[in-house]
């Protein structure tokens, strides 16, 4: 089961507590999930990221 925990607020900085916070936070919301739940999370998640990628691209061809 993956908790519904919400993500913690990152410092503009990014400093090495924000990258602490959210290994915690990825931690509490995967500690009960089964692997397939883990694997599932990890590709929905990677997916949205090429997609996220894939439109600063598409944006960055547009202007130039």
């Amino acid at each position: 089961m993956i908790h519904d925990i919400p993500m913690p607020d990152i410092s503009p900085a990014f400093t090495i507590e924000d990258i602490h916070k959210i290994r915690e936070w990825d931690y509490e919301r995967l500690k009960d999930a089964t692997p397939t739940e883990r694997r599932a999370d990890t590709e929905r998640r990677a997916e949205n990221t090429r997609r996220a990628i894939e439109e600063i691209r598409n944006r960055k061809s547009m202007t130039v």
